[in-house]
């Protein structure tokens, strides 16, 4: 099998990860980004911008998926709700750290920030589940890599010095090669995907029903 003129067996035999690079490599140039770090989901994204950040109080919409505000909380920061609609994307006020999870069109970047993109079968690259994060930051590229794969660095963890406490997101060679092939027919620009049907308001949930919700003036 041929992927974008390499045998696939030849790569996956010298070095599986290699596909991976190349899937973030395509990701970042398609989007304007200098550096694109693939992981194997959204929530996963977000809760490593998060950690990366330090978040501390962190505004986000009443309206948006609940793994959001909990990423939020499992990186030790605290939630305050904004009552608006959104489209495509939105930011973790006041931190550089946006919800791309609905957008992916060329040169969508936003310089100075990290972005988190979905790649689940509900979104616009349908590889089964993955996400990436877009970043102009090379401190958390680098840190970013480790975290993503248990603190390890690009050796075989028995050689490695673990300093990092990090998490098992890595995206698989699998899933790369499937954002590859689709990415060969991907359209230059796509229209974000509809809001429909809306998320349900957060605060219909016990766990988020005491936020305090702000008014877009702050």
């Amino acid at each position: 099998v041929m992927l974008i003129g390499i045998p696939c067996g030849l790569i996956m035999r010298h070095n599986p990860y290699k596909i991976v690079k190349m899937f973030e490599e395509t990701i970042a140039d398609y989007c304007g980004s200098p550096y694109a770090i693939a992981v194997d989901n959204c929530t996963d994204a977000l809760l490593m911008c998060c950690e990366f950040y330090n978040v501390e109080r962190v505004t986000i919409p009443t309206r948006t998926y609940l793994s959001v505000p909990q990423s939020i909380l499992h990186a030790g920061g605290s939630l305050q709700f904004k009552d608006y609609r959104w489209k495509g994307v939105y930011q973790l006020e006041p931190y550089p750290i946006w919800d791309a999870a609905k957008r992916l069109t060329s040169n969508m970047y936003i310089a100075g920030s990290v972005m988190c993109l979905s790649f689940h079968i509900k979104k616009h690259l349908k590889i089964g589940k993955g996400g990436m994060i877009l970043t102009d930051n090379l401190e958390a590229v680098e840190w970013f890599r480790k975290m993503r794969y248990e603190g390890r660095g690009e050796v075989m963890y028995h050689e490695d010095n673990i300093q990092l406490n990090g998490w098992n997101a890595y995206m698989s060679p699998e899933q790369a090669a499937r954002g590859l092939m689709l990415m060969q027919n991907y359209p230059e620009e796509m229209e974000d995907l509809p809001e429909e049907p809306f998320y349900r308001d957060l605060r219909e949930f016990d766990l988020f029903k005491d936020i305090e919700v702000i008014s877009d003036e702050g």
